[in-house]
């Protein structure tokens, strides 16, 4: 035998390698594993190998590895798994690293379908998943597609609904944009706060008959053992309590639990192997011990730890608020300094208007002087013009005086001088017109350089105003800101040539005597609600996705699950209200019910 043996362990998050002798029993080996990632809560895990045979199979925790039937391979393969769950996530499990290894073990169990889950609380358990992975970022700093390479969603609900990648995704981001400022750690329990409510969640099912020979599932969890239906892994018919039983043992593959009810008989079942019985004792008395250890006061160890975590989790809430403050301030300085910066660029552009009105004034203004001094050269035209028409005018009357004169010297001619008279005559009169057209045509020019002088004295004066508003308005300088569970579910293949193997094993019988003294146990569990029934916002947003999910479902591809999910909705049945209904009546009256399944 070598001097050491080299193991890998698989966590949920990483793989651990070590080299141990070969007389190390399995709880060193676990004890080596839980130190190395800082694990306290130990009681929840176990190590997980898969056998010479095939089987999936617990590390037991007081033999010693290599003796156990391990498969020989180097290195040795295990896996550190959540053995038994928690009623409560949020009152239970206390360590920071403890409720991350849940969170992958139940996440796991969800998405391969070992946990049922509906299509809309999967959506709403795939938004916190993406959260514990991003934590508290900008949606800035997400781009565009960051859930196209995540795996959330289980297969089913994919191909149950005739939705693309891109829709999915665009439901999912709706509830992760509510779950923005939440820690990754408080993404985490709020993950297994929803999960705890499914039905499947932390139960352990094994293939078991009754004494007619019925095949019916027994689920073993925190809580006690039902009894499910062969077809019907989601809603149980009967229920018991630990509280309820004070001893288990198996005889073979005959399997007895002894109620504290003395009036009540023998719960017994059959399983098909040996082995499967060796494992429903372990969980029983596991579970059992944890249902105990709830109800009773909790050790000095267990309030250390909580005494701590508290303090840990304050400290990170008052590091979280301090960072929440200062990021509060420096967004009220970058929105102050925008602001600033806002009004300098129109304090700027309403300079720039002020300089182009002032431009394109003095670009008017100079239009106009021009076209004053092209009116004022047409009027001096004018002018001139009419005083040559006043001169040829002056020298018609003359020309005139001058016939009239000659006409009264030239009698004789008095029909040609009569003729030239009246040509003159008509000269004038035409002349006169003429005149009379300039003067209007000039006293015309003369009103148009009056207006023209107006509005240059106007223009003036709006010119002197504009550079005066322009002087007097103030341009502010910016001012520069600071910165500142998943349930492990038990298949079971029979094997004749196994079954013969098993006969011949040692210890074939087995008891436990379970304690139920000292308890305080008022069942508050069949009291209890959902996470949903809590928060009625949560509950409304469930049941909007459900319908709009509706539409687009395909039918033809629901699941036996889902048919028995749908059902028990519409009866206002969820996995509380089951349960306190399976637990009615005396142990003997559910015994009998069994017997009869």
């Amino acid at each position: 035998m070598p001097k050491t043996v080299n193991v890998r362990v698989t966590t949920m998050d990483a793989e651990l390698e070590f080299s141990f002798h070969p007389n190390t029993t399995g709880k060193q080996l676990f004890d080596q594993v839980a130190r190395t990632i800082g694990l306290r809560e130990t009681w929840y895990f176990g190590l997980q190998f898969v056998d010479s045979k095939g089987f999936i199979t617990w590390l037991n925790s007081e033999k010693k590895v290599m003796v156990q039937d391990v498969r020989k391979e180097t290195p040795l393969q295990f896996k550190l798994r959540a053995k038994f769950y928690p009623e409560d996530v949020t009152e239970e499990l206390i360590q920071d690293v403890t409720r991350r290894l849940f969170f992958l073990q139940v996440k796991e169990g969800v998405l391969g379908e070992e946990i049922y889950c509906p299509p809309e609380s999967a959506v709403l358990l795939a938004s916190y998943a993406v959260q514990s992975k991003y934590g508290e970022q900008d949606k800035s700093a997400l781009k565009p597609g960051y859930l196209s390479s995540e795996r959330l969603l289980p297969k089913r609900v994919l191909e149950q609904h005739k939705l693309s990648k891109e829709q999915w995704e665009e439901r999912i981001q709706v509830w992760h944009e509510e779950h923005r400022s939440m820690l990754k750690e408080e993404s985490m329990i709020e993950y297994l706060k929803i999960a705890q409510d499914l039905e499947m969640y932390g139960v352990n099912y094994f293939e078991i008959k009754n004494k007619k020979g019925s095949d019916l599932w027994l689920g073993v969890d925190a809580l006690g053992v039902n009894i499910y239906e062969k077809d019907d892994k989601l809603s149980p018919k009967i229920g018991f309590p630990w509280s309820e039983i004070r001893n288990i043992s198996f005889n073979d593959k005959k399997f007895i639990i002894k109620p504290i009810d003395k009036k009540a008989p023998d719960f017994l079942f059959y399983a098909p192997r040996l082995r499967v019985n060796k494992h429903i004792l372990h969980l029983c008395m596991g579970n059992h011990e944890l249902y105990m250890r709830r109800r009773k006061t909790d050790t000095i160890e267990v309030q250390q730890m909580k005494a701590q975590a508290k303090e840990e989790r304050l400290h990170k809430k008052m590091e979280r608020d301090q960072l929440e403050s200062e990021k509060k301030k420096r967004a009220t300085m970058e929105r102050e300094k925008e602001e600033m910066e806002r009004e300098k660029e129109a304090l700027m552009k309403k300079l720039s208007q002020f300089e182009e009105t002032t431009k394109r004034a003095e670009r008017e203004l100079q239009e106009q002087v021009e076209r004053a001094m092209r009116l004022e050269e047409e009027r001096r035209r004018v002018e001139q013009e009419a005083a040559r028409l006043e001169a040829e005018r002056m020298e018609a009357v003359i020309a005139k005086e001058e016939l009239v004169r000659q006409a009264e010297d030239q009698i004789k001619s008095q029909e040609q001088l009569s003729a030239d008279l009246a040509e003159y005559s008509a000269k004038i009169t035409l002349l006169e017109e003429i005149k009379r057209v300039k003067e209007e045509e000039a006293e015309s020019w003369h009103i148009k350089v009056m207006e023209v002088e107006e509005n240059l004295i106007k223009t003036k004066e709006e010119l002197h105003n504009v550079r005066s508003s322009t002087i007097s308005t103030p341009v502010q300088a910016p001012v520069a800101a600071p910165a500142s569970s998943s349930s492990s579910s038990s298949s079971s293949s029979s094997s004749d040539s196994e079954s013969d193997h098993e006969h011949s094993e040692e210890h074939s019988t087995c008891s436990a005597e379970l304690q139920t003294q000292d308890i305080n146990d008022h069942r508050q569990e069949e009291e209890r609600l959902t996470e949903a029934e809590k928060n009625q916002r949560l509950q409304k947003q469930l049941l909007a996705l459900s319908s709009e999910l509706a539409e687009s479902r395909d039918d033809n591809k629901k699941t036996q699950n889902d048919v028995l999910h749908a059902e028990n909705r519409r009866a206002g049945r969820d996995k509380y209200k089951t349960l306190r209904q399976i637990r009615m009546g005396n142990t003997k009256q559910r015994i009998d019910e069994f017997e009869a399944l």
